[in-house]
């Protein structure tokens, strides 16, 4: 099995930045890919970005994807070592609001989630 716990995400202006960690623990090696979606009230959850394993030595770092809506503005990155991947959000607009949910995709396994953490962008 695999957890993931979340951790980051609050309050920001316009323009603004924040970063958003997700630390996986458990079966690590079998995880396939780790990200984020987001859910707005009212909103289908989206994918925002993902980070895919390396297939050759099961730790991530094979290839990103970013929702269109982001490329530009959010970095996913990961640090193998602890097990985390980080979000860092920059230039962030009022439609970014949303709870943004950390995954865990694992092979055979389906997902596992995260609790969820609000961002909200607001003057």
């Amino acid at each position: 099995q695999v957890q993931v716990v979340e951790s980051g995400g609050g309050l920001v202006q316009p323009g603004g930045s924040l970063g958003l960690s997700c630390a996986a623990s458990g079966s690590i090696f079998s995880i396939s890919a780790m990200g984020w979606y987001r859910q707005a009230p009212g909103r289908q959850r989206e994918l925002v970005a993902t980070i895919t394993s390396d297939e050759a030595n099961l730790t991530l770092g094979g290839s990103t994807y970013y929702a269109d809506s982001v490329k530009g503005r959010f970095t996913i990155s990961r640090d193998n070592a602890k097990n985390t991947v980080y979000l860092q959000m920059n230039s962030l607009k009022p439609e970014d609001t949303a709870v943004y949910y950390c995954y865990a995709a694992v092979r055979g396994a389906g997902a596992s989630w995260g609790q969820g953490t609000q961002v909200t962008v607001s003057s």
